[in-house]
């Protein structure tokens, strides 16, 4: 199980490399969320019970095909055109996200956990991916990138949480995940109305409101 849980994680880690650096990011974004719906069945210290299964598997069924299902709409409806000049280039944002996943490397090492992690790299993987949904959030102009951003920071929170603290109780992972997926339903809707009333989704052109 290690072994497996180590190859998740390394998975991880590589599949948000090239989010960072890639301008078209739902199906990465996807297969980030799929794999981490597998960490559930790996970690359980218990064997598989139906708490781990439904957790399992409403990951998969939220992260891996409802959010790219509502994202794929919402991109076919509001006609949105992949990001050519973000905040930050991709090439730089790849850097910057080698920088970063070295920092969290070190500050993994750093903090102390409240129990024994079932692999070292559950920390740094789950900071790496929690600073590049934050990184995302704020380079990227586009709504629509910036939802995903959203995800891979809940996609690192999420991976903190069942790897590090396992105990949070079934109806709190739940309600995260509820939660959301009432985020990404709404983001949806709302992507579609800016793009009718202003004919884009740039967030960058919101300053033109400004008085």
């Amino acid at each position: 199980m290690p072994v497996l849980v180590n190859g998740i994680l390394i998975a991880l880690i590589l599949v948000g490399l090239l989010i960072l650096g890639a301008s078209r990011m739902i199906r990465l974004v996807a297969l980030q969320g799929a794999l981490l719906s597998l960490m559930p069945l790996l970690i359980t210290p218990h064997g598989l019970t139906w708490r781990v299964a439904a957790l399992s598997l409403g990951s998969m069924i939220l992260k891996g095909i409802v959010f790219p299902r509502l994202l794929f709409r919402a991109v076919k409806h509001a006609q949105v055109r992949r990001e050519l000049q973000p905040y930050v280039g991709y090439s730089s944002s790849m850097v910057i996200g080698m920088a970063t996943l070295a920092a969290s490397f070190w500050l993994g090492g750093q903090l102390p956990l409240p129990g024994e992690a079932v692999s070292d790299l559950v920390l740094p993987a789950a900071l790496f991916t929690i600073l590049s949904g934050l990184f995302l959030v704020v380079a990227r102009r586009k709504a629509l990138t910036q939802v995903l951003g959203f995800l891979v920071l809940e996609n690192g929170i999420f991976t903190f949480g069942v790897a590090v603290v396992g105990g949070i109780p079934f109806l709190i992972e739940l309600g995260v995940l509820m939660d959301v997926f009432v985020a990404v339903f709404v983001m949806g809707i709302a992507l579609q109305q800016i793009n009718q009333a202003f004919e884009h989704i740039d967030a960058d052109q919101m300053n033109s409101l400004k008085g």
